[in-house]
């Protein structure tokens, strides 16, 4: 028998202290781990402007007074803050629901199919993150009165 020379396996590095001034910020967090992420985001997003989401449902379907109000606060303001301000948070809300409802159909996809492989991973983040950001965008464009 003739033996294989096999050279020693390369020693990964330890991080036993980490510093987060010097070690996180040049850490590359994978696509996967940025949807996990804004998907947390999202969520608490969601949870803290639901009383404007409850607000504008009230005000937009109550009556024709009521609505006239709702349009006017998307354009000229209230409480003292500009309409922009108002669409810029109604845009918020927009990016994320839809981040939420597209992450949360890929998590639901991986559960059903047992996709879990890093290639899947890393393409299914992909299309969250862009499908996700173009559709904000057609939006944005739609709430500003681009179309």
């Amino acid at each position: 028998m003739t033996e294989i020379a096999t050279a020693p396996p390369k020693k990964r590095p330890e991080f036993r202290n980490i510093n987060a001034f010097r070690d996180l910020p040049s850490y590359r967090l994978p696509a996967a781990g940025w949807v996990s992420i804004l998907h947390r985001i999202s969520g608490a997003l969601m949870f803290a402007l639901m009383p404007f989401v409850i607000w504008m449902f009230d005000v937009s379907i109550s009556s024709e007074i009521s609505f006239s109000k709702f349009k006017a606060a998307f354009e000229i303001g209230m409480l003292g803050l500009p309409g922009i301000v108002w669409k810029l948070l109604a845009l918020a809300l927009i990016w994320a629901y839809l981040h939420h409802l597209i992450a949360g159909l890929r998590h639901l996809w991986m559960d059903a199919r047992h996709a879990v492989s890093k290639e899947f991973g890393k393409s299914s983040a992909l299309v969250t993150l862009v499908l996700g950001s173009v559709l904000t965008l057609v939006l944005a464009l739609k709430l500003f009165g681009f179309y």
